[in-house]
């Protein structure tokens, strides 16, 4: 427990003196964002509760958290905020479907005997259930990426405010080129990382290459990875069509009201 305060403390005055207020902000705000989802775990197991639901609920949020507390209510955190909500959407239709066709709910025969003393009768729908963890794991991606985007492209348009609407989602599209590949890569390494004993598990039970891939729990995994994935890539051009429209849309209507 000293160990976990030490690191705490280290970690809020690094970000402090790094970041300033926002930096402290953003150190409250981990602590919020562990609530939520504590809170999103608990009401899973009450049946009257639609898993998929509260996880959208739950996104709203954290998103709200991680944009408006974090970096305040402006024009780039409001655009942020509507982008991410349109990809938590699209992106959770598209895995309630991939995750009932490819049947990766429920547990793996890898963790029959940790199980085995447990009922399996837990009334909750795991496709539901792991469509929910797939989204609260890459909620956070969507929402770095989205205000990655929309903060430069405002930062643009406050210095080139004749700007065409083309030219801004244009740089927009160029921002997200840039972020693509080091957003996925730290997700597959993030996953990775944490199911490291997972691959250690099957080396020692002689896994063939074959029975990897064809594992559930493997499966599960690397779907979650792909979706991710796929938000991040998905984030990018909704949030710089929504930023370079309501930029442009704003000026128009100062010309007209001005």
């Amino acid at each position: 427990m000293n160990v976990l305060v030490i690191l705490a403390v280290i970690l809020y005055f690094l970000m402090e003196f790094i970041g300033g207020k926002k930096g402290a902000r953003s150190f409250i705000a981990i602590f919020l964002n562990f609530g939520v989802i504590l809170v999103t775990v608990l009401a899973m197991k009450e049946p009257a509760i639609d898993p998929v639901v509260f996880t959208l609920i739950a996104s709203v949020v954290i998103s709200c958290i991680n944009l408006f507390y974090i970096n305040e209510v402006n024009s780039k955190t409001k655009t942020a905020f509507l982008s991410t909500m349109i990809t938590v959407v699209i992106l959770l239709f598209f895995i309630l479907i991939l995750s009932d066709r490819a049947m990766i709910q429920g547990f793996g025969k890898e963790e029959t005997e940790e199980l085995g003393a447990l009922s399996k009768y837990v009334g909750v729908d795991f496709v539901k259930i792991g469509a929910s963890v797939i989204i609260m794991s890459t909620i956070g991606a969507i929402t770095d990426t989205a205000i990655a985007i929309s903060s430069p492209m405002r930062e643009l348009f406050h210095h080139r405010p004749f700007v065409t609407r083309k030219e801004l989602f244009r740089f927009g599209i160029s921002i997200g080129k840039d972020i693509l590949g080091t957003s996925t890569n730290t997700l597959f390494f993030a996953f990775f990382g944490s199911y490291l004993a997972l691959l250690l598990l099957f080396k020692d039970l002689s896994y063939s290459w074959e029975e990897i891939i064809n594992s559930k729990i493997f499966s599960a995994e690397m779907i979650t990875i792909l979706c991710s994935g796929i938000g991040v890539a998905l984030i990018i051009p909704i949030t710089a069509w929504i930023n370079a429209s309501y930029l442009i849309k704003r000026r128009d209507k100062q010309k007209v009201t001005g």
